[in-house]
């Protein structure tokens, strides 16, 4: 991964990545200290003598030619939350078949550096089959790392689709240093809450790459092999730089005590509690829940507010269709219960620097940190305008509108609220506008941001002022 070259490690001597160890605390930037007395050289602290830190090695083409280990027998679970599932790649070409051409570029976009070129050619080759990689690579790591089990959750199926949305994420902005170094260090800070250590990476690693090696054969070569430990040896070191640097100011998580459980619908809560120590964030931001009734099971929700005096923190829970989490929030949960809450995250955040107008558009319980960015606005007691577009599949699914009219009312000379039931909302604001002079704000499914982004580029809008945590995976309404 060319284009990532922050926070790079230093190799080996076989050319594989063993992560960095993070400067200490009190010493940022320092070099790691040098080894202590009577610890073997490449010991990790803390490691039983003569046990040392294994480097990703290299895989090669014997374990494409292995068969799939034995697969652990499934723990018993509820059925399986229905996810959107990602697009995958075209179909790859038989093995014999001359390379198809790479397809045409837009005008004026760079060239892809040729790491892209064969991090995007293994995704493609492997969509296809894309759940027996990502259940192969799961069957080589638990049973090559037993003790990195109870890291995960009992069910598995969930895992497995985040996996691969993340390497198609990475492999979408391979080349976008600023994006993909924002979606890494998110994702570093955000697995502290798992418990994960810089140790566990180069297994991860490994286990990766044979299963890549397995499932990507037409293609697999030295130099795709290398391409991917160069990817891989990035990717890692910056979230382990990431996770490293939160580490010294927050904690992995946050115990929070539910204090209002309010019923806005049948399958609608307002779920508000208070951290056990100060929790910050900004307006538009979200963060990641554990219910005690589904432990190891996190599910992202954005803030409803912007930080509040007393402290307390809202969100606005949808129960899907065999949703774990969001159904235990809405149906099971009371005052008094206990849930976990990982760090903040989200760049959908206000830039109080400009007096450019706000453009935002909320979908179902989207419509959450659309209300705490307006609020955002008040507080800084800046009048510029802001426009609000809630839309909704019917009247009743606008469960937060009289809050939203309820501020209309209270700032009426910069900010409008209107609701839209009656068509796609993304079609209904661009009928509406100019927008240039605005920045836009998007909130909900991933069908309305993806055709909301469309819709306000060709309205006039530079993408560059359109946010959004979609490339986070935020889904809002989801569970």
């Amino acid at each position: 991964m060319d284009a990532v070259t922050t926070n790079s490690a230093e190799p080996d001597s076989s050319g594989w990545f063993t992560p960095r160890k993070p400067a200490r605390p009190e010493q940022p930037g320092a070099e790691p200290p040098a080894q202590a007395p009577g610890q073997a050289p490449g010991q990790v602290p803390g490691q039983a003598p003569g046990q040392t830190r294994i480097p990703i090695r290299p895989v090669g083409s014997r374990t494409s030619r292995m068969p799939p280990p034995p697969r652990p027998a499934p723990p018993e679970r509820p059925e399986r939350v229905p996810e959107q599932r990602p697009a995958t790649a075209e179909a790859p070409e038989a093995p014999d078949a001359p390379r198809a051409p790479e397809p045409p570029k837009a005008p004026g976009q760079p060239e892809p550096s040729p790491d892209a070129v064969l991090i995007r050619r293994t995704m493609a080759e492997v969509g296809p089959v894309a759940d027996k990689t990502t259940s192969y690579f799961y069957a080589l790591l638990f049973i090559r790392h037993p003790e990195l089990r109870e890291l995960f959750p009992a069910a598995m199926d969930a895992q497995r689709d985040r996996l691969l949305k993340a390497l198609l994420t990475a492999a979408e902005h391979i080349d976008n240093a600023e994006v993909l170094t924002e979606y890494l260090a998110n994702l570093g800070r955000g697995h502290r809450k798992y418990g994960t250590r810089p140790e566990h990476y180069p297994a991860v690693g490994e286990c990766l790459i044979g299963a890549l090696t397995r499932y990507a054969s037409a293609i697999w070569d030295p130099e795709v092999e290398a391409a991917w430990v160069r990817a891989y040896t990035a990717i890692s070191q910056i979230m382990i730089d990431a996770a490293a640097k939160d580490e010294r100011h927050s904690p992995p998580w946050w115990q929070a005590e539910i204090v209002s459980h309010e019923r806005r619908t049948s399958d609608i809560a307002v779920v508000t509690v208070r951290a056990d120590r100060p929790y910050p964030f900004l307006a538009g931001q979200y963060t990641a829940l554990e219910t005690p009734w589904w432990p190891r099971v996190w599910r992202h929700y954005s803030f409803s507010s912007a930080p509040r005096p007393d402290g307390l923190l809202s969100f606005h829970v949808k129960a899907v269709p065999a949703g774990w989490v969001s159904t235990a929030l809405v149906r099971r949960a009371r005052p008094g219960d206990v849930i976990r809450l990982g760090p903040p995250a989200g760049s959908m955040i206000v830039d109080h620097s400009t007096d450019s107008g706000l453009l935002c558009l909320g979908g179902g319980t989207g419509i959450a940190p659309i209300k705490a960015l307006v609020e955002d606005v008040a507080e800084h007691g800046r009048k510029r305008p802001v426009e609000v577009y809630y839309g909704a599949r019917s009247d009743h699914d606008l469960y937060d509108l009289d809050t939203m009219l309820r501020l209309q009312g209270k700032h009426s000379s910069w900010l409008s609220v209107r609701a839209v039931v009656d068509g796609p909302l993304p079609e209904v604001v661009g009928q509406f506008g100019p927008w240039h002079e605005y920045d836009a704000y998007l909130s909900g499914p991933p069908g309305m941001i993806r055709s909301g982004v469309d819709t306000l580029v060709r309205s006039g809008i530079p993408s560059r002022r359109i946010r959004h945590d979609l490339v986070e995976e935020l889904v809002a309404a989801g569970d």
